[in-house]
């Protein structure tokens, strides 16, 4: 089984922006600059976590109208098949 060739863009950029988000808090955790045991930091730590969710989550809602609501717009000749 293939991943379809108009995946790849959103596998792209939100593999490659995983990564670049989990290096950011690693270090964020790793500096003291977020210390989880204060009530404020776990808050916007969870804002962080929830905000990328959210916006991967969004435009993955984005790639599904394009594919199954509109497919010949998205370029996807005869459905997601």
């Amino acid at each position: 089984m293939t991943i379809p060739e108009y995946w790849w863009p959103y596998i792209y950029q939100y593999g490659v922006g995983l990564i670049i988000f989990l290096v950011g808090l690693f270090i964020i955790l790793r500096t003291g600059s977020c210390v989880l045991s204060r009530k404020s930091d776990r808050f916007w730590f969870g804002v962080l976590l929830f905000g990328f969710v959210w916006y991967a989550g969004i435009h993955l809602l984005w790639y599904l109208a394009a594919i199954f609501i509109m497919p010949e717009a998205a370029g996807v000749v005869g459905g997601a098949g």
